[in-house]
Parts: C-alpha cells; structure tokens; sequence
C-alpha cells in the first residue's frame, strides 16, 4: 500500500493562490517602504523648526536684554546727581586704597562660613532624625528637639549673636572659650541649623512609606534603613532649599559684626567712618554677590536637573 500523501485539489488551489499573492505582497511592502520614510523626515523637519525657533528667541532675548541696560546706564549716567554719586560710592582712589583691607576681612567670611555650613548640617539632620524617632522611651529627646526648632527659629539671628557673644562669656565659666569669634559662629551654627532641621525633616517625610517597606522586607532594620534607604532619597530631594539656606547664611555672617569682629562689612564700615566715603559698602557687596550668585544659578541648576529627571521617569526621584 502505497503511503506517500498525494496532492488533491485543494492542495493545488492553495498552491495556487499563495503563488499569486507573493506579488501583491511585494508590491505592498514597496508601497509601505516609502511611507515608513515619512515619520523620519517629518521629525527632521520638525526638529529644524525647534532649533531655528530657539536661535530666534535667543537672539531676541539677547538684543532686548542689551538695549535695556544700555538705556538704564544712559538713565544713570546723564543724570544731574550722577557726579556726586559717582564720588561717594564709586571712586576709584578709594577703591584703590581699601582693596587690601576688604581682602584681609573677607578671609574672616569665608572661614565663618566654609566651617559654620558642615556644623550646621551634621546638628540639623541629628534634629531632624531625633524629631522623628517614635519609640516611647525616646519622648523627652523628641520633645526637646521640637522645642529647639521652634525656639531656635522664632528668635531672630542677631539676638542669638548678642546672647551668645555677650552673655555666655559672661557667665565666667571654668575653660569656656571668650573668643568673640567663636560665639559669633556658634551662633550661627545655632540659628541655622533648626531652619536645616525642618528642611530635613521635610525630605524625609516625603520618601514614600513602601521604601521603609522594602527595606524591612529586604532583612535591614530600622536604623539601616533610615541610613542606606530613606537618607539618601530624603538628602537627594532637599539640596536646593539647602543650598538657598546657605545662601542666606553667607550673607548673615555680616551680623557677627555686632560682636566687635572685622569681617568685610565691619571693615567697610570702619573705613566709611573714617573717609565719609560709600566705596567700600559697594566694594564690600560685591564680594558677597560674587559668592550668592553661583551658588544661587546652582541650586537653579539643580532643581531644573531633578525637575527634568522626575518627568523623565514619569515619578519623584
């Protein structure tokens, strides 16, 4: 008996149509080859819009930008006051003569400044961790840094400086440092870091709970969780109101002056007194502008950067 499998008529008709489809098939997908092109070219096209629309904006804004304060300089310069003002605050011979001084007195800023900011975050985050813990046996230090923060941060700056400048040293304590210098700082180290403490506190409120979750379900306890899990998110989140924080410090350090201490403004000040001239508070703001600034574009740079991550992820990172 014969086994092979011969072919019948509906063999031969499916054949047959699978050989007259195979051209219509290729005709289709040469008509379809073109069209696939289309998207691409129309991207290209519409991307070439984009950039020509930017470079438009750019130059606008540029050339309205210049022609403002080219007008605004016109303004000041043709004005009838601007000789005398140009004497008092803007006089090179005195700019010339203070520069040295100013220099000498920045050096004070920035060492009250650089060594006050790496205090103040260690003491806020312990504040604000402390300000979170929820076990039972631990209220009375949660209370007392509650009380800090609210404290701390309804006493203006320049009394916790008076307070501590002049009052601590007063007490005549045994080895307690009488450096005006250093009171000053601790002041500030004081004031500042309840402000960092609700910063803190604010990032690590905002980690979602199914990260300590996760954390606990991965085997880490509470305290390797807050350290490897949630502080890294909460820190990540908060670095552009910390460095406005610091912002704001750079500039407080001006009222350390109270205490007797030649920093920049104290420096400017003392020369004003003596010279009946303005051109060293000008000089002396510009030395603060020169720090505010790119720390400010920074943090600006920063939260753009999360911004534009966070949309990208389609989440809060």
């Amino acid at each position: 008996m014969d086994d092979r499998v011969h072919p019948g008529p509906n063999t031969q008709l499916i054949e047959l149509s699978y050989e007259v489809s195979r051209p219509q098939e290729r005709g289709l997908a040469q008509r379809m080859e073109p069209q696939a092109a289309e998207p691409l070219v129309v991207d290209r096209a519409r991307r070439d819009i984009i950039a020509r629309r930017r470079r438009r904006d750019v130059t606008v804004a540029t050339v309205s930008t210049v022609i403002f304060f080219v007008v605004l300089g016109v303004v000041v310069v043709t004005s009838p006051g601007w000789p005398a003002v140009r004497e008092t605050f803007f006089n090179p011979v005195d700019a010339k003569r203070v520069w040295p001084e100013l220099v000498d007195a920045f050096k004070i800023t920035l060492l009250l400044f650089l060594t006050a900011e790496p205090a103040i975050l260690i003491l806020g985050l312990a504040i604000a961790v402390l300000r979170g813990v929820t076990a039972p046996i631990l209220t009375p230090i949660r209370l007392v840094a509650t009380l800090y923060t609210d404290i701390v941060r309804g006493v203006p700056t320049i009394l916790l400086i008076l307070l501590f400048g002049f009052g601590i040293p007063a007490l005549n304590l045994q080895g307690m440092p009488d450096s005006v210098l250093f009171w000053g700082w601790m002041a500030l180290v004081v004031s500042y870091s309840a402000y960092v403490a609700e910063v803190f506190r604010a990032g690590l409120e905002s980690v979602h709970p199914s990260q300590v979750a996760a954390a606990r379900a991965l085997g880490l306890n509470r305290m390797q969780g807050l350290r490897y899990v949630v502080l890294p998110q909460a820190v990540r989140r908060v670095i552009p109101p910390l460095l406005n924080d610091f912002i704001s410090l750079q500039k407080d350090t001006a009222l350390v002056s109270v205490l007797g201490v030649v920093e920049i403004l104290n420096a400017a000040q003392i020369d004003t007194s003596l010279n009946f001239n303005y051109t060293a508070f000008v000089f002396a703001a510009a030395f603060f502008i020169a720090i505010t600034v790119p720390l400010a574009r920074y943090a600006d740079w920063m939260a753009a950067r999360r911004r534009r991550r966070s949309e990208s992820y389609g989440g809060d990172l």
